[in-house]
């Protein structure tokens, strides 16, 4: 398989054989033409970038591309799902309630809502990215470094100094 590497004729009579496969499985998963497109792209690219990923020992070419296809598409998938989570989450807490006739608790918690609105925006940028992402946008430490394009250890410090800055400003509510 190394001679997909070296030779160009070998890589388009894979895509030939392979590329309308690859772009059904990821279809399936996706069901956006455009992103499946993506995804069959990555995929191929990948085989031209490092073919000897590929062991011929086990199994066959085509399954092989259709499970990095099924993969890639399925982080495509995920990585839409937790956007769109993470972008109603972020609507819904930058959203001012209404002032209503509430009893005592909810005016309480309407209030709490906005002393923690108030000391996210005094927050530096870095920090509240990463207070939101992970609080209402339900993403992992790992994925906001991901996200952010930061080392793993600067999300969490982010995070940690985020929550630690909120608790100096909100007191006893943010703890």
């Amino acid at each position: 398989m190394a001679s997909l590497l070296n030779d160009p004729r070998e890589f388009e009579r894979a895509y030939d054989d392979h590329g309308r496969s690859v772009y059904a499985a990821a279809l399936r998963i996706l069901g956006s033409p455009a992103q499946a497109q993506d995804v069959t792209q990555d995929v191929f690219l990948r085989l031209w970038r490092k073919p000897e990923a590929f062991d011929a020992r086990r199994g066959g070419l085509g399954p092989y591309l259709r499970l990095m296809a099924r993969s890639r598409a399925l982080d495509v998938w995920r990585e839409g799902q937790a956007s769109g989570r993470m972008t109603d989450r972020m609507v819904l807490a930058s959203i001012d309630p209404e002032p209503v006739d509430a009893p005592a608790p909810e005016a309480e918690r309407n209030e709490d809502r906005a002393g923690v609105r108030a000391a996210l925006r005094q927050l530096p940028h870095a920090q509240r990215e990463a207070l939101v992402l992970a609080y209402w946008g339900g993403l992992t430490a790992d994925e906001i470094a991901r996200r952010s394009k930061v080392p793993l250890g600067t999300a969490k410090s982010r995070i940690r100094l985020g929550l630690a800055r909120l608790r100096q400003e909100c007191g006893p509510l943010a703890a």
